[in-house]
């Protein structure tokens, strides 16, 4: 609890293996004995210091940070500890320090799991006594959800309070779904002609009350089940967290969940998710994916209740994410039903057949599109993911089949080339650069910067420039890492336009540590695997791509562009800085941006489709900053009502761009697939670039570029 930093005494022995030039693994020979969590913790403390881009001081403010995420981890919805538990736990607040350090107990986590297992238990009564009893959906009364708004209950009136409240929340949804439900059998029955008989409302609630009880009971089950491997877990990442947003423990079983959504060879619904403020958040739809092919779900939509098929949905608020997602996955062909929340407030049930992920469709693509209007053909290449087969030399890489859709264009003489990176979370840095240098050359594309190890500047092997004509690369606040160096290096040099709205920002590169292999203890493994920041990117003109991103040239309205689903919206984020500029040659044409941008706004401001969504993007904020819901039916029945409504406007303000004729280019790759799944393929997409305004403007632009 010294304010001076304080070294960590670790007993290691250092082995050698190269990682980015690194010889940092450390072997830990555990005496007879020793405690597996003590000798897990004093390895992934070695490996942080050594390897980790952020260096941090093990002090007191370090204990105070990881005090507070233990907490959030552990109670994130502020349910279930009172407030007279957390100054008992606060004795603990400044030694974490201390027990990283000296490799010494506190009292800390055995406190907090025995307590947390007695307040659950005297939950499951509140429980049980609270849903014995009607919910009066008359009442005018609200709920909050910002778990960083409220307090720990002072008492255990309080506590009961809240747990009122989330139940009846609970049946509220029900109850509307229900209701809703039964309206739809009525007005069938009336066209019909058939006599319908009614339940009753009475019955209606009574029978939600009792779903939400046998779920809660469901989800105390699952919370019980939790072993000493998932506790400890919870306990290490609240302190690995300080490092950074994507710094985490695996536990063993939770790194081979990991590897297998990684290779892309899983069955399931194909969304990745996490844990935020208590919620399970969709942070991305994997391409190719059951839910990809579904379309209803996506990023930024919190997950309330899983159901399985016909099943009574169960209400995961109070689950772990390791449990939530052993409800949502399952064996391809079975049926899945999420009851999510939608940005804007709406709550939607969003079935989807589980599946294997088409590999296929996450792979670059492209199609020419004819604007008849303009008389220009101009070529369009999606790339969902930058990707490489590690395990195959001669496997598919993004950075090659870029360079043929390329060739394909460029032998159909098109005009120009609009490249798609909307949506793109990142991949594989090596074939970023490559992916430059096919439209620079041998040029400087991006810095890197390890700890102790200075920065490097990388450019592609080849000097072969595949295209040399107009270009315009789109984006939008989820393309990250490997797509912002990219259209970062592009923009730098002034190769192409960037368009779009501004990125993700997320500038760092992670890798995974086995844990197993820094011990020679075969006692005690498996271990799990510790990821960790390695390196930082940089800008060739000096700037990290860390939290600001990269800002396009010309911007367009983004449904998500006022939320905070960014790097920098992360908790202890590492921060913007910059280096040296590198030695780079601008693009020998100089591109007219204010022009083109002057005519872009112009179109923007009277298309009504960026209207809509420039005024839905707000509307989104509006609801993110919204403190209160309510808890009246006939007030959320009404508020419902509104939010479809106004959901439905951009989807009836879509239109056909009749002008285009769109030719989606074959894969030079043979497939396994039928021709029919082929076409069907190629129709969807065709049908989609035939919709999006974003890709319209970015053809007009295209078309501004040529007559300059």
């Amino acid at each position: 609890m010294s304010k001076r930093k304080k070294a960590l005494f670790l007993p290691v022995l250092l082995v050698g293996l190269g990682l980015f030039g690194f010889s940092i693994l450390a072997r830990i020979d555990a005496p007879e004995n020793s405690n597996k969590n003590i000798i897990k913790r004093s390895l992934i403390f070695t490996a942080l210091e050594r390897i980790h881009y952020n260096s941090i001081e093990i002090d007191d403010t370090f204990s105070k940070n990881a005090f507070q995420q233990y907490l959030k981890i552990l109670d994130p919805n502020k349910r279930y500890f009172l407030n007279s538990d957390i100054k008992k736990f606060a004795k603990s607040e400044d030694k974490l320090d201390d027990e990283v350090i000296n490799s010494g107990e506190t009292d800390l986590y055995e406190l907090s799991v025995k307590v947390f297992d007695e307040r659950r238990e005297e939950v499951k009564k509140i429980t049980e006594e609270i849903l014995a009893k009607p919910f009066d959906f008359n009442k005018k009364e609200t709920i909050q959800f910002d778990a960083d708004e409220m307090k720990f209950p002072k008492n255990e009136k309080e506590r009961y309070t809240r747990w009122r409240k989330t139940l009846k929340y609970a049946a509220l949804l029900r109850m509307n779904s229900k209701l809703k439900a039964e309206e739809s059998k009525k007005k069938d029955a009336e066209e019909k002609g058939e006599e319908y008989k009614a339940t009753s409302y009475d019955e209606i609630e009574a029978d939600v009350r009792e779903k939400v009880l046998s779920n809660y009971r469901d989800v105390f089950d699952y919370m019980e089940k939790q072993d000493e491997e998932d506790h400890y877990a919870n306990y290490l990442n609240s302190m690995i967290s300080i490092y950074g947003p994507h710094t985490e423990y695996f536990a063993p079983e939770k790194k081979e969940q990991f590897d297998t959504e990684i290779s892309g060879h899983f069955e399931g619904i194909g969304a990745r998710l996490q844990q935020t403020g208590g919620e399970v958040k969709v942070v991305n739809i994997i391409t190719g994916s059951a839910s990809w092919k579904q379309g209803d779900l996506e990023a930024n939509d919190i997950i309330l209740k899983v159901a399985q098929a016909e099943e009574e949905p169960v209400d995961i608020s109070s689950m772990s994410l390791k449990n939530a997602i052993k409800l949502i996955k399952g064996p391809k062909g079975t049926e899945v039903r999420l009851t999510v929340r939608k940005p804007d407030g709406r709550i939607t049930v969003v079935p989807i057949i589980r599946d294997v992920v088409v590999i296929e469709e996450s792979y670059a693509k492209s199609a020419i599109i004819v604007d008849e209007n303009s008389g220009k053909k101009i070529g369009l290449i999606d790339l969902p993911s930058f990707y490489v087969d590690f395990n195959d030399r001669n496997g598919r890489n993004c950075g090659n089949d870029i360079k043929q859709e390329i060739i394909k264009l460029k032998n159909q003489n098109v005009d120009g080339i609009v490249f798609d990176l909307r949506n793109n979370g990142g991949g594989s840095l090596g074939d970023a650069v490559q992916i430059v240098g096919h439209f620079v050359g041998k040029s400087p594309v991006v810095q890197v910067k390890s700890k102790g190890a200075g920065q490097k500047t990388l450019k592609p092997e080849d000097n072969n420039i595949l295209y040399d004509g107009p270009l315009v690369v789109m984006i939008n606040r989820m393309s990250a890492s490997a797509s912002e160096i990219v259209s970062a290096a592009l923009q730098d040099h002034g190769r192409a336009v960037i368009l779009g709205s501004r990125s993700f920002g997320k500038g760092t590169v992670q890798r995974f540590i086995d844990l197993d292999r820094m011990t020679r203890s075969e006692d005690l493994k498996p271990l799990g695997s510790l990821k960790l920041t390695i390196q930082k990117f940089y800008r060739i003109n000096g700037e990290a791509t860390q939290v600001d991103g990269v800002t396009p040239d010309l911007l367009l309205p983004d449904t998500y562009g006022y939320l905070k689903v960014g790097e920098e919206d992360l908790p202890f984020v590492l921060p913007h800085d910059s280096i040296e500029k590198a030695k780079y040659n601008m693009w020998a044409e100089q591109l007219p941006i204010a022009d083109l941008k002057a005519k872009s706004e112009v179109r923007v401001e009277k298309d009504k489709v960026f209207q809509i969504i420039e005024a839905n993007a707000k509307r989104l904020k509006r609801q993110e900053e919204k403190k209160f819901f309510t808890l009246n039916l006939e007030e959320f029945k009404a508020e419902q009502k509104k939010l479809d409504e106004e959901s439905k406007k951009l989807r009836e303000a879509e239109s056909v761009h009749e002008e285009f004729d769109v030719k989606v280019m074959k894969d030079h790759y043979p497939s396994s697939k039928p021709d029919s799944v082929i076409q069907k393929s190629e129709s969807k997409w065709a049908e989609i670039i035939q919709k999006d305004a974003y890709i319209k403007e970015a053809t007009m632009i295209i078309s501004d570029m040529m007559i300059q």
